[in-house]
Formats: structure tokens, sequence, C-alpha cells
């Protein structure tokens, strides 16, 4: 008997203790939670980013690893200060080229895009073309552009596009044929053209798709420019890598990794601004 009494306070204590909590976090002020939310997304990549920098510092201490091998962390941020305007400056072709890959590659993504889903006849003409291309290994194709388009920032750019033109088709396709049928027939009914329709319709319903799209893309596009730098450029950070590879100075080599990885994180932080630009504009 008397267990069961213990029994029974010991859970009403429990159930009040979480309703406590519950009360107290209901009473958080949403700002604070938001703010809260958003730390949390920032500081557990940082957290385990540091992390793996640590594990990667030991080991390469511990070990006695060579710099030519593998350097370590420290060696790499060192060597990045001593270079930083060198790599800035060989970063501007290489930005530059990647912007233009991109942008060509939105244009005619979404073009080709609204061309194959306003033809029934373009679709089935072109899309399962474009499909079995995309399955061709393009590294493979890039001495190609070469020869085809010379040694300039013409052949690069148009790599980057080769590269990161299908993610635009594929997105911008699936978003444009995704909307309601019954709100299409509705558009049919009152007679409104077909370029109100896109610019009402189909085009507010494929802006989540086409961003998704473009994310894909915008990453590409940078391979696609680097890959062009490893072949044919005198400048940029992929023929800075390929030169320090070629010297064995795998901190230089590290330390251009390191500016490619923060140009493609603000190019790619670009395109989420734009995404969270056209949803609250268009309501997505």
């Amino acid at each position: 008997m008397s267990q069961i009494e213990n029994e029974s306070r010991i859970v009403p204590t429990g159930v009040d203790n979480v309703l406590t909590r519950d009360l107290s976090a209901s009473k958080l002020p949403s700002r604070f939670r938001t703010l809260r939310g958003q730390a949390r997304l920032i500081v557990l990549p940082v957290v385990t980013a540091l992390m793996v920098l640590g594990c990667w510092e030991a080991v390469v201490r511990v070990k006695n690893i060579s710099n030519a091998l593998l350097p370590a962390p420290s060696a790499v941020a060192v060597r990045l200060m001593e270079t930083l305007p060198f790599l800035l400056r060989q970063a501007v072709p290489t930005t530059l080229e990647t912007i233009a890959s991109f942008l060509i590659s939105l244009v005619l993504g979404i073009g080709l895009a609204v061309l194959i889903c306003k033809s029934r006849l373009v679709r089935d003409a072109l899309y399962p073309n474009i499909v079995l291309f995309q399955l061709i290994p393009k590294i493979a194709l890039a001495p190609l552009f070469i020869v085809w388009l010379g040694i300039g920032s013409t052949s690069r750019v148009t790599f980057g596009v080769f590269i990161s033109f299908f993610p635009v088709v594929v997105a911008t396709l699936t978003g444009l044929t995704s909307v309601d049928r019954d709100l299409l027939r509705l558009c049919k009914a009152v007679g409104a053209h077909d370029a109100k329709v896109y610019a009402k319709v189909r085009f507010p319903a494929a802006v989540p798709h086409l961003f998704s799209g473009l994310k894909i893309a915008i990453t590409f596009a940078m391979i696609g420019v680097i890959v062009g730098e490893f072949i044919t450029a005198q400048a940029g950070l992929g023929y800075m890598i390929l030169f320090a590879a070629s010297q064995a100075e795998m901190t230089l080599i590290f330390a251009s990794i390191v500016v490619l990885c923060v140009i493609g994180l603000v190019l790619y932080g670009l395109v989420v601004m734009a995404e969270t630009l056209a949803l609250k504009k268009y309501g997505a």
C-alpha cells in the first residue's frame, strides 16, 4: 500500500514537471525561440566543423605527417594569410566565369523549359535526348570544348553552362507542369492569354522547383569552370591548384580550396536570398 502511495506521488510530480516545462517553453517569446532556432542552425555546423579540424590537426601532429603529404589546418591557415591577396586576384576570373555560366544556363534553361511545356511535340522530340545527353560523363568532353572554342574564357564558360544547364531545365519544367489542372482550365475558360497564364499562374507555382534547380546549378557552374581552368587557363583558382600540385605545395592547394569554398558559399547564399525574396513575392 505504501508503495502504491509512493508511486502515486511520483507520477503526478513527473507530469507536473513536464507540464511546468511545457508551460515555461510556451511562455518564451516567439522571437526568442526563433533566434534560438537560428543560432542552433549556425552553432551546430560550426562546432562540428571545428571538431573535424581539431581531429585533423591532432592526427597530423601525433603522426608527424609531412606538409608535403597532408598539412595541418594551422599550416593551411598560415599559408592562406600569406597568399590571400594573390589568391583573391586569382579568384576574380573564376568567380566572373562562374557567374556568367550560371546566368546563361538560367536563361537557356528557363527558355527551353517553357518551350517544352508549351509544345508536346517539342517535349517528345527534345526531352528524351536531353536526358540521354545528361548521362554522358561530361568531364570527358571538356577537351572537345577546348578544341572547338579555343583556350580562352569562352570555352570555360560554355563548359560551365553545359554542366549547369540540365538541373535548371528539369526543375523549371517540373514546376511549370505541376500547376493545378482545374486552375488552368479556369484560366482557359476566362480567355486568359498564354503569356498571362505563365506570368500569373505557372511561374509563381514553379518558383520553389526553379530555385531547387538553381541551387544545384550554381555549384555545377563552378565545377565546370574549375575543370576548364585545369585544362586551359593561365589564371584562376583552378589553375593555381594545378600549379601548386606540380610544385608539391599542398598548403597552397588547400588554401586555394578554402577560397573556392568561401566563393561557393557566397554565391549559394545569394541564390538562397533570391529564393527567399521570390517566395515572399509570390507567396509560394
